[in-house]
Protein backbone atom coordinates (compact mmCIF):
# COMPACT_ATOMS: atom_id res chain seq x y z
CA UNK A 1 0.00 0.00 0.00
CA UNK A 2 1.30 3.46 -0.85
CA UNK A 3 1.34 5.69 2.21
CA UNK A 4 -0.22 9.13 1.77
CA UNK A 5 1.95 12.12 2.68
CA UNK A 6 1.84 13.09 6.34
CA UNK A 7 -0.40 16.14 6.80
CA UNK A 8 2.45 18.06 8.43
CA UNK A 9 4.82 17.44 5.55
CA UNK A 10 5.14 19.87 2.62
CA UNK A 11 3.57 17.19 0.41
CA UNK A 12 0.66 16.79 2.81
CA UNK A 13 0.12 20.53 3.04
CA UNK A 14 0.16 20.77 -0.73
CA UNK A 15 -2.40 18.02 -0.96
CA UNK A 16 -4.52 19.83 1.61
CA UNK A 17 -4.53 22.98 -0.54
CA UNK A 18 -6.17 20.96 -3.28
CA UNK A 19 -8.76 19.28 -1.04
CA UNK A 20 -12.28 20.66 -1.35
CA UNK A 21 -15.58 20.47 0.47
CA UNK A 22 -14.87 22.44 3.68
CA UNK A 23 -17.80 23.49 5.89
CA UNK A 24 -19.64 26.73 5.17
CA UNK A 25 -19.90 29.24 8.04
CA UNK A 26 -23.58 28.66 8.80
CA UNK A 27 -23.24 24.89 8.68
CA UNK A 28 -20.20 24.90 10.96
CA UNK A 29 -21.97 27.29 13.34
CA UNK A 30 -24.92 24.88 13.54
CA UNK A 31 -22.56 22.08 14.57
CA UNK A 32 -20.91 24.10 17.35
CA UNK A 33 -22.11 24.94 20.86
CA UNK A 34 -22.90 28.50 21.84
CA UNK A 35 -19.46 30.06 22.40
CA UNK A 36 -20.92 32.19 25.17
CA UNK A 37 -21.99 29.14 27.16
CA UNK A 38 -18.66 28.50 28.87
CA UNK A 39 -15.75 30.81 29.58
CA UNK A 40 -13.34 31.32 28.03
CA UNK A 41 -15.41 31.07 24.86
CA UNK A 42 -12.46 30.64 22.52
CA UNK A 43 -11.32 27.46 24.31
CA UNK A 44 -14.81 25.98 24.07
CA UNK A 45 -14.88 26.85 20.37
CA UNK A 46 -11.46 25.30 19.69
CA UNK A 47 -12.30 22.14 21.63
CA UNK A 48 -15.61 21.72 19.77
CA UNK A 49 -13.99 22.13 16.34
CA UNK A 50 -11.23 19.68 17.31
CA UNK A 51 -13.85 17.11 18.34
CA UNK A 52 -15.67 17.55 15.02
CA UNK A 53 -12.40 16.90 13.17
CA UNK A 54 -11.69 13.77 15.22
CA UNK A 55 -15.22 12.49 14.64
CA UNK A 56 -14.93 13.00 10.89
CA UNK A 57 -17.77 15.50 10.72
CA UNK A 58 -15.25 18.02 9.42
CA UNK A 59 -12.91 16.49 6.87
CA UNK A 60 -9.14 16.74 7.08
CA UNK A 61 -7.20 19.15 4.84
CA UNK A 62 -10.20 21.41 4.11
CA UNK A 63 -10.41 25.14 4.64
CA UNK A 64 -12.28 26.43 7.68
CA UNK A 65 -14.53 29.46 7.25
CA UNK A 66 -12.88 32.86 7.40
CA UNK A 67 -12.74 34.27 10.93
CA UNK A 68 -15.07 37.17 10.16
CA UNK A 69 -17.66 34.90 8.49
CA UNK A 70 -17.69 32.34 11.32
CA UNK A 71 -17.92 35.10 13.92
CA UNK A 72 -20.99 36.49 12.17
CA UNK A 73 -22.58 33.04 11.91
CA UNK A 74 -21.94 32.39 15.62
CA UNK A 75 -22.97 35.91 16.64
CA UNK A 76 -19.72 36.30 18.54
CA UNK A 77 -16.67 38.52 18.24
CA UNK A 78 -14.01 38.00 15.63
CA UNK A 79 -11.44 38.04 18.45
CA UNK A 80 -13.07 34.91 19.91
CA UNK A 81 -12.80 33.04 16.60
CA UNK A 82 -9.24 34.29 16.05
CA UNK A 83 -8.20 33.06 19.48
CA UNK A 84 -9.98 29.74 18.88
CA UNK A 85 -8.20 29.24 15.56
CA UNK A 86 -4.89 30.11 17.24
CA UNK A 87 -5.56 27.41 19.84
CA UNK A 88 -6.39 24.90 17.10
CA UNK A 89 -3.07 25.68 15.41
CA UNK A 90 -1.19 25.34 18.69
CA UNK A 91 -2.81 21.95 19.27
CA UNK A 92 -2.07 20.72 15.76
CA UNK A 93 -5.69 20.66 14.61
CA UNK A 94 -5.16 23.41 12.03
CA UNK A 95 -2.48 25.22 10.08
CA UNK A 96 -2.47 28.44 8.10
CA UNK A 97 -0.69 30.00 5.17
CA UNK A 98 -0.70 33.70 4.53
CA UNK A 99 -3.48 34.50 2.09
CA UNK A 100 -4.71 30.87 1.97
CA UNK A 101 -6.82 30.69 5.15
CA UNK A 102 -6.93 28.12 7.95
CA UNK A 103 -6.99 24.40 7.12
CA UNK A 104 -7.91 21.39 9.24
CA UNK A 105 -5.19 18.99 10.34
CA UNK A 106 -4.29 16.46 13.04
CA UNK A 107 -1.58 16.55 15.71
CA UNK A 108 1.41 14.32 15.07
CA UNK A 109 0.45 12.03 17.93
CA UNK A 110 -2.90 11.33 16.31
CA UNK A 111 -1.34 10.23 13.03
CA UNK A 112 -0.15 6.60 12.97
CA UNK A 113 2.66 5.78 10.55
CA UNK A 114 3.39 2.62 8.63
CA UNK A 115 0.06 0.92 9.32
CA UNK A 116 -0.16 -2.03 6.97
CA UNK A 117 -3.26 -4.24 6.85
CA UNK A 118 -2.18 -7.86 7.14
CA UNK A 119 -4.15 -11.06 6.95
CA UNK A 120 -4.07 -12.55 10.42
CA UNK A 121 -4.20 -16.19 11.44
CA UNK A 122 -7.37 -17.81 12.65
CA UNK A 123 -7.76 -17.95 16.44
CA UNK A 124 -10.44 -18.67 18.99
CA UNK A 125 -11.29 -15.05 19.81
CA UNK A 126 -14.84 -13.80 19.44
CA UNK A 127 -14.69 -12.09 16.06
CA UNK A 128 -16.33 -8.66 15.93
CA UNK A 129 -14.04 -7.42 13.15
CA UNK A 130 -15.74 -9.24 10.30
CA UNK A 131 -19.38 -8.34 9.78
CA UNK A 132 -20.38 -11.44 7.82
CA UNK A 133 -22.93 -14.09 8.81
CA UNK A 134 -22.59 -17.83 8.36
CA UNK A 135 -24.80 -20.03 6.19
CA UNK A 136 -27.02 -22.64 7.87
CA UNK A 137 -25.42 -26.04 7.34
CA UNK A 138 -28.64 -27.63 6.13
CA UNK A 139 -29.07 -25.00 3.42
CA UNK A 140 -25.56 -25.63 2.11
CA UNK A 141 -25.92 -29.42 2.30
CA UNK A 142 -29.19 -29.30 0.39
CA UNK A 143 -27.74 -26.95 -2.21
CA UNK A 144 -24.71 -29.19 -2.77
CA UNK A 145 -26.93 -32.22 -3.30
CA UNK A 146 -29.14 -30.40 -5.79
CA UNK A 147 -26.35 -28.88 -7.90
CA UNK A 148 -24.22 -32.04 -8.12
CA UNK A 149 -25.92 -33.25 -11.35
CA UNK A 150 -25.57 -29.78 -12.88
CA UNK A 151 -21.89 -29.71 -12.00
CA UNK A 152 -21.42 -33.08 -13.68
CA UNK A 153 -23.04 -31.67 -16.81
CA UNK A 154 -20.36 -28.97 -16.91
CA UNK A 155 -17.48 -31.41 -16.44
CA UNK A 156 -16.93 -31.93 -20.17
CA UNK A 157 -16.45 -28.19 -20.76
CA UNK A 158 -13.23 -26.17 -20.12
CA UNK A 159 -15.02 -24.46 -17.23
CA UNK A 160 -13.85 -20.92 -17.96
CA UNK A 161 -16.60 -18.30 -17.87
CA UNK A 162 -15.03 -14.82 -17.73
CA UNK A 163 -18.47 -13.17 -17.74
CA UNK A 164 -19.94 -15.70 -15.32
CA UNK A 165 -22.25 -18.64 -15.94
CA UNK A 166 -24.98 -17.54 -18.37
CA UNK A 167 -27.75 -18.83 -16.09
CA UNK A 168 -26.37 -16.91 -13.12
CA UNK A 169 -26.01 -13.71 -15.15
CA UNK A 170 -29.63 -14.09 -16.22
CA UNK A 171 -30.75 -14.69 -12.63
CA UNK A 172 -28.94 -11.59 -11.33
CA UNK A 173 -30.36 -9.51 -14.20
CA UNK A 174 -33.86 -10.74 -13.41
CA UNK A 175 -33.28 -9.84 -9.75
CA UNK A 176 -32.50 -6.24 -10.70
CA UNK A 177 -35.54 -6.11 -12.96
CA UNK A 178 -37.79 -7.46 -10.21
CA UNK A 179 -36.47 -4.78 -7.83
CA UNK A 180 -37.37 -2.01 -10.27
CA UNK A 181 -34.39 -1.60 -12.63
CA UNK A 182 -34.80 -3.21 -16.04
CA UNK A 183 -31.65 -5.22 -16.74
CA UNK A 184 -30.46 -7.74 -19.33
CA UNK A 185 -27.77 -10.41 -18.79
CA UNK A 186 -25.31 -8.52 -21.02
CA UNK A 187 -25.18 -5.83 -18.32
CA UNK A 188 -24.05 -8.30 -15.64
CA UNK A 189 -20.54 -9.50 -14.81
CA UNK A 190 -20.21 -12.21 -12.15
CA UNK A 191 -17.17 -11.66 -9.92
CA UNK A 192 -15.39 -13.27 -6.98
CA UNK A 193 -17.12 -11.03 -4.47
CA UNK A 194 -17.86 -7.31 -4.32
CA UNK A 195 -14.25 -6.39 -3.56
CA UNK A 196 -13.15 -8.10 -6.77
CA UNK A 197 -15.78 -6.14 -8.67
CA UNK A 198 -14.54 -2.83 -7.23
CA UNK A 199 -10.91 -3.66 -8.02
CA UNK A 200 -11.81 -4.42 -11.65
CA UNK A 201 -13.70 -1.13 -11.95
CA UNK A 202 -10.81 0.88 -10.51
CA UNK A 203 -8.40 -0.84 -12.89
CA UNK A 204 -10.44 -0.02 -15.98
CA UNK A 205 -11.82 3.45 -15.19
CA UNK A 206 -9.05 5.06 -13.14
CA UNK A 207 -5.39 5.92 -13.50
CA UNK A 208 -2.90 6.76 -10.72
CA UNK A 209 -3.53 10.28 -9.48
CA UNK A 210 -7.22 10.37 -10.43
CA UNK A 211 -9.59 11.82 -7.88
CA UNK A 212 -12.16 9.51 -6.32
CA UNK A 213 -14.93 10.74 -4.03
CA UNK A 214 -15.56 8.54 -1.00
CA UNK A 215 -17.64 8.71 2.13
CA UNK A 216 -15.98 9.25 5.49
CA UNK A 217 -16.17 6.81 7.23
CA UNK A 218 -16.28 4.04 4.65
CA UNK A 219 -15.49 0.36 4.06
CA UNK A 220 -11.76 -0.13 4.85
CA UNK A 221 -11.06 -2.71 2.15
CA UNK A 222 -12.46 -0.41 -0.51
CA UNK A 223 -10.31 2.46 0.75
CA UNK A 224 -7.25 0.19 0.71
CA UNK A 225 -7.98 -0.80 -2.90
CA UNK A 226 -7.99 2.88 -3.86
CA UNK A 227 -4.73 3.53 -2.03
CA UNK A 228 -3.10 0.61 -3.80
CA UNK A 229 -4.32 2.02 -7.11
CA UNK A 230 -2.64 5.34 -6.11
CA UNK A 231 -5.86 7.29 -6.38
CA UNK A 232 -6.48 10.59 -4.59
CA UNK A 233 -9.53 10.35 -2.37
CA UNK A 234 -11.78 13.36 -1.74
CA UNK A 235 -14.03 12.66 1.22
CA UNK A 236 -17.56 13.69 2.14
CA UNK A 237 -18.82 13.08 5.68
CA UNK A 238 -21.50 10.59 6.67
CA UNK A 239 -22.73 11.41 10.17
CA UNK A 240 -25.16 9.57 12.43
CA UNK A 241 -27.97 11.34 10.56
CA UNK A 242 -26.67 10.56 7.08
CA UNK A 243 -25.38 12.58 4.13
CA UNK A 244 -25.34 16.32 3.53
CA UNK A 245 -26.16 16.51 -0.18
CA UNK A 246 -25.08 20.14 -0.26
CA UNK A 247 -21.53 19.09 0.61
CA UNK A 248 -21.69 16.10 -1.75
CA UNK A 249 -22.89 18.19 -4.68
CA UNK A 250 -20.36 20.92 -3.94
CA UNK A 251 -17.53 18.39 -3.81
CA UNK A 252 -18.61 16.91 -7.14
CA UNK A 253 -18.67 20.37 -8.74
CA UNK A 254 -15.33 21.50 -7.37
CA UNK A 255 -13.26 18.29 -7.39
CA UNK A 256 -14.84 16.73 -10.53
CA UNK A 257 -13.77 13.23 -9.42
CA UNK A 258 -13.37 10.50 -11.96
CA UNK A 259 -15.40 8.14 -9.81
CA UNK A 260 -17.43 8.14 -6.58
CA UNK A 261 -17.76 5.08 -4.35
CA UNK A 262 -20.89 5.14 -2.17
CA UNK A 263 -22.77 2.79 0.17
CA UNK A 264 -26.28 4.30 0.33
CA UNK A 265 -28.04 1.17 1.62
CA UNK A 266 -27.44 0.67 5.37
CA UNK A 267 -24.09 2.32 5.05
CA UNK A 268 -21.05 0.48 6.37
CA UNK A 269 -20.26 1.38 9.15
CA UNK A 270 -22.89 3.98 10.19
CA UNK A 271 -25.99 1.99 9.11
CA UNK A 272 -27.61 5.05 7.50
CA UNK A 273 -30.08 4.67 4.62
CA UNK A 274 -30.02 7.42 1.99
CA UNK A 275 -33.51 8.85 1.30
CA UNK A 276 -34.91 8.56 -2.24
CA UNK A 277 -34.89 12.35 -2.95
CA UNK A 278 -31.19 12.49 -2.09
CA UNK A 279 -30.48 9.62 -4.48
CA UNK A 280 -32.15 11.41 -7.37
CA UNK A 281 -30.29 14.62 -6.55
CA UNK A 282 -26.96 12.80 -6.35
CA UNK A 283 -27.52 11.11 -9.70
CA UNK A 284 -28.22 14.50 -11.27
CA UNK A 285 -25.14 16.10 -9.70
CA UNK A 286 -22.85 13.27 -10.83
CA UNK A 287 -24.25 13.36 -14.36
CA UNK A 288 -23.40 17.07 -14.61
CA UNK A 289 -19.72 16.41 -13.75
CA UNK A 290 -19.39 13.19 -15.74
CA UNK A 291 -18.48 11.25 -12.58
CA UNK A 292 -18.95 7.49 -12.57
CA UNK A 293 -21.01 6.38 -9.56
CA UNK A 294 -20.01 3.03 -8.07
CA UNK A 295 -22.88 2.02 -5.79
CA UNK A 296 -22.17 -0.75 -3.28
CA UNK A 297 -25.45 -2.60 -2.63
CA UNK A 298 -24.05 -5.59 -0.74
CA UNK A 299 -26.25 -4.74 2.27
CA UNK A 300 -29.39 -3.65 0.42
CA UNK A 301 -31.36 -6.84 1.15
CA UNK A 302 -30.67 -6.66 4.90
CA UNK A 303 -33.61 -4.34 5.65
CA UNK A 304 -34.69 -4.95 9.25
CA UNK A 305 -37.13 -2.12 10.02
CA UNK A 306 -37.96 -0.69 6.58
CA UNK A 307 -38.76 -2.09 3.13
CA UNK A 308 -35.71 -3.13 1.12
CA UNK A 309 -34.71 -0.15 -1.06
CA UNK A 310 -34.94 -0.39 -4.86
CA UNK A 311 -31.70 -0.20 -6.87
CA UNK A 312 -30.02 3.19 -6.64
CA UNK A 313 -29.91 3.55 -10.43
CA UNK A 314 -33.71 3.18 -10.62
CA UNK A 315 -33.96 6.79 -9.37
CA UNK A 316 -32.30 8.12 -12.52
CA UNK A 317 -34.24 9.77 -15.30
CA UNK A 318 -34.92 7.54 -18.35
CA UNK A 319 -31.61 6.79 -20.04
CA UNK A 320 -29.69 8.36 -17.17
CA UNK A 321 -27.97 5.24 -15.80
CA UNK A 322 -25.13 5.21 -18.32
CA UNK A 323 -22.45 6.05 -15.75
CA UNK A 324 -23.75 4.09 -12.76
CA UNK A 325 -22.11 0.83 -11.75
CA UNK A 326 -23.89 -1.26 -9.15
CA UNK A 327 -21.96 -3.79 -7.08
CA UNK A 328 -23.63 -6.65 -5.23
CA UNK A 329 -22.59 -9.77 -3.37
CA UNK A 330 -23.85 -12.85 -1.55
CA UNK A 331 -21.30 -12.41 1.25
CA UNK A 332 -23.58 -10.44 3.60
CA UNK A 333 -26.91 -12.05 2.76
CA UNK A 334 -25.78 -15.69 2.42
CA UNK A 335 -22.14 -16.67 2.99
CA UNK A 336 -18.82 -14.99 2.21
CA UNK A 337 -17.26 -18.43 1.67
CA UNK A 338 -19.02 -18.67 -1.70
CA UNK A 339 -17.01 -15.71 -3.08
CA UNK A 340 -19.81 -14.71 -5.42
CA UNK A 341 -20.45 -11.11 -6.35
CA UNK A 342 -21.54 -9.19 -9.41
CA UNK A 343 -21.71 -5.80 -11.00
CA UNK A 344 -24.27 -4.16 -13.24
CA UNK A 345 -22.91 -1.71 -15.81
CA UNK A 346 -23.38 -0.69 -19.45
CA UNK A 347 -22.81 -3.73 -21.67
CA UNK A 348 -19.81 -2.15 -23.42
CA UNK A 349 -18.11 -1.61 -20.06
CA UNK A 350 -18.95 -5.15 -18.94
CA UNK A 351 -17.06 -6.43 -21.98
CA UNK A 352 -14.03 -4.32 -21.06
CA UNK A 353 -14.19 -5.42 -17.43
CA UNK A 354 -14.36 -9.08 -18.47
CA UNK A 355 -11.15 -8.55 -20.43
CA UNK A 356 -9.55 -7.09 -17.32
CA UNK A 357 -10.81 -10.03 -15.30
CA UNK A 358 -9.16 -12.59 -17.61
CA UNK A 359 -5.79 -11.07 -16.75
CA UNK A 360 -6.25 -12.05 -13.10
CA UNK A 361 -8.38 -15.17 -12.65
CA UNK A 362 -9.86 -16.31 -16.00
CA UNK A 363 -13.25 -16.94 -14.40
CA UNK A 364 -14.90 -17.95 -11.14
CA UNK A 365 -15.59 -21.40 -9.71
CA UNK A 366 -18.37 -23.20 -11.58
CA UNK A 367 -19.41 -25.00 -8.39
CA UNK A 368 -19.73 -21.76 -6.42
CA UNK A 369 -21.77 -20.17 -9.19
CA UNK A 370 -24.13 -23.15 -9.37
CA UNK A 371 -24.57 -22.97 -5.59
CA UNK A 372 -25.24 -19.24 -5.85
CA UNK A 373 -27.84 -19.82 -8.56
CA UNK A 374 -29.65 -22.31 -6.34
CA UNK A 375 -29.49 -20.10 -3.24
CA UNK A 376 -30.72 -17.02 -5.13
CA UNK A 377 -33.71 -19.02 -6.34
CA UNK A 378 -34.51 -19.81 -2.68
CA UNK A 379 -33.98 -16.23 -1.44
CA UNK A 380 -37.68 -15.77 -0.68
CA UNK A 381 -37.47 -18.77 1.62
CA UNK A 382 -34.00 -18.24 3.14
CA UNK A 383 -33.85 -14.47 3.65
CA UNK A 384 -36.84 -13.83 6.02
CA UNK A 385 -35.51 -16.11 8.80
CA UNK A 386 -32.07 -14.57 8.35
CA UNK A 387 -33.55 -11.09 8.86
CA UNK A 388 -35.48 -12.21 11.94
CA UNK A 389 -32.29 -13.71 13.36
CA UNK A 390 -30.44 -10.44 12.80
CA UNK A 391 -33.19 -8.47 14.55
CA UNK A 392 -32.80 -10.69 17.62
CA UNK A 393 -29.02 -10.38 17.58
CA UNK A 394 -29.21 -6.61 17.16
CA UNK A 395 -31.54 -6.37 20.16
CA UNK A 396 -29.23 -8.56 22.25
CA UNK A 397 -26.19 -6.43 21.39
CA UNK A 398 -28.01 -3.17 22.12
CA UNK A 399 -29.22 -4.48 25.48
CA UNK A 400 -25.74 -5.69 26.46
CA UNK A 401 -24.17 -2.36 25.52
CA UNK A 402 -26.81 -0.45 27.48
CA UNK A 403 -26.09 -2.62 30.53
CA UNK A 404 -22.28 -2.51 30.46
CA UNK A 405 -21.62 0.82 28.70
CA UNK A 406 -24.43 3.22 29.62
CA UNK A 407 -22.17 6.15 28.73
CA UNK A 408 -21.89 5.04 25.09
CA UNK A 409 -24.37 6.23 22.47
CA UNK A 410 -25.49 4.81 19.15
CA UNK A 411 -28.41 4.85 16.74
CA UNK A 412 -30.19 1.58 16.03
CA UNK A 413 -29.72 1.13 12.26
CA UNK A 414 -32.79 0.24 10.15
CA UNK A 415 -30.77 -2.49 8.44
CA UNK A 416 -27.31 -3.86 7.79
CA UNK A 417 -25.07 -5.78 10.14
CA UNK A 418 -23.52 -3.45 12.72
CA UNK A 419 -23.81 -0.57 15.20
CA UNK A 420 -21.58 2.52 14.98
CA UNK A 421 -21.04 3.32 18.65
CA UNK A 422 -19.75 6.60 20.08
CA UNK A 423 -17.61 5.86 23.15
CA UNK A 424 -17.58 9.47 24.28
CA UNK A 425 -13.77 9.52 24.49
CA UNK A 426 -10.89 8.77 22.07
CA UNK A 427 -10.15 5.30 23.46
CA UNK A 428 -11.24 2.98 20.64
CA UNK A 429 -7.77 1.83 19.57
CA UNK A 430 -6.65 1.18 23.15
CA UNK A 431 -9.87 -0.68 23.94
CA UNK A 432 -9.59 -2.79 20.78
CA UNK A 433 -6.00 -3.73 21.67
CA UNK A 434 -6.84 -4.63 25.25
CA UNK A 435 -9.95 -6.53 24.18
CA UNK A 436 -7.72 -8.89 22.20
CA UNK A 437 -6.13 -9.98 25.47
CA UNK A 438 -9.65 -10.85 26.67
CA UNK A 439 -10.49 -12.90 23.58
CA UNK A 440 -12.40 -10.32 21.49
CA UNK A 441 -11.24 -9.13 18.09
CA UNK A 442 -12.66 -5.73 17.13
CA UNK A 443 -11.39 -2.72 15.19
CA UNK A 444 -11.41 0.90 16.26
CA UNK A 445 -13.16 3.52 14.18
CA UNK A 446 -9.92 4.84 12.66
CA UNK A 447 -9.80 1.80 10.36
CA UNK A 448 -12.92 3.16 8.63
CA UNK A 449 -11.55 6.68 8.17
CA UNK A 450 -10.25 8.13 4.93
CA UNK A 451 -7.48 9.83 6.92
CA UNK A 452 -5.64 8.29 9.88
CA UNK A 453 -6.35 9.48 13.37
CA UNK A 454 -10.06 10.30 13.26
CA UNK A 455 -13.05 8.30 14.59
CA UNK A 456 -10.87 7.35 17.56
CA UNK A 457 -13.99 7.54 19.76
CA UNK A 458 -15.94 5.14 17.53
CA UNK A 459 -16.35 1.36 17.28
CA UNK A 460 -18.15 -0.64 14.63
CA UNK A 461 -19.78 -3.54 16.47
CA UNK A 462 -21.38 -6.21 14.24
CA UNK A 463 -24.39 -8.21 15.42
CA UNK A 464 -23.66 -11.25 13.24
CA UNK A 465 -22.88 -13.60 16.16
CA UNK A 466 -25.44 -15.46 18.31
CA UNK A 467 -26.96 -13.45 21.19
CA UNK A 468 -25.03 -15.29 23.92
CA UNK A 469 -21.76 -14.72 22.08
CA UNK A 470 -22.50 -11.02 21.69
CA UNK A 471 -23.35 -10.67 25.37
CA UNK A 472 -20.11 -12.41 26.32
CA UNK A 473 -18.09 -10.21 23.96
CA UNK A 474 -19.54 -7.05 25.50
CA UNK A 475 -18.89 -8.38 29.02
CA UNK A 476 -15.24 -9.04 28.11
CA UNK A 477 -14.84 -5.54 26.64
CA UNK A 478 -16.31 -4.07 29.83
CA UNK A 479 -13.77 -6.05 31.86
CA UNK A 480 -10.96 -4.79 29.64
CA UNK A 481 -12.09 -1.19 30.06
CA UNK A 482 -12.50 -1.55 33.83
CA UNK A 483 -8.89 -2.74 34.14
CA UNK A 484 -7.68 0.52 32.63
CA UNK A 485 -6.35 1.07 29.13
CA UNK A 486 -2.66 0.97 28.27
CA UNK A 487 -1.01 3.09 25.56
CA UNK A 488 -1.53 1.66 22.09
CA UNK A 489 1.37 -0.49 20.89
CA UNK A 490 3.33 0.79 17.91
CA UNK A 491 4.04 -2.77 16.74
CA UNK A 492 2.06 -3.51 13.56
CA UNK A 493 -0.68 -6.06 14.12
CA UNK A 494 -2.95 -7.94 11.73
CA UNK A 495 -6.08 -6.23 10.45
CA UNK A 496 -8.75 -8.40 8.89
CA UNK A 497 -12.04 -6.62 8.35
CA UNK A 498 -15.14 -7.62 6.43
Amino acid sequence: MTDAPAPHSPEGRERGDRTLGGPRPRRLAAMLPDPAGTRPAYRRLARAIGELILDGRIALHVRLPAERELAAALNTSRATVTAGYDLLREGGYAYSRQGAGTWTDLPEGRTPHGVTPLIGPEDTAIDLARAAPGLPAEALTDALARVAPQLAAHAHTPGYHPYGLPDLRAAVAERFTRRGLATVPEQILVTSGAQHALTLVLGVLCRPGDRVMVENPSYPNALDAMRRARLRTVSVPVTDTGWDLGIVASTLRQAVPRLAYLIPDFHNPTGCLMPAPQRARLLHAAARTGTWLVIDETLADLALDVPAPPPFASHATPGGTGQVITIGSMSKTHWAGLRIGWLRAPARLVTELAGQRVATDMGGSVLDQLLALHLLARAGELLPPRLEQLRGQRAALAAALAEHFPQWTWRLPPGGLSLWADLGAPVAAALAEQARDHGVRIEGGTRFATDPGIFEQRLRIPYTAPPDTLREAVRRMATALAEGLSPVSTTPRPHWIA
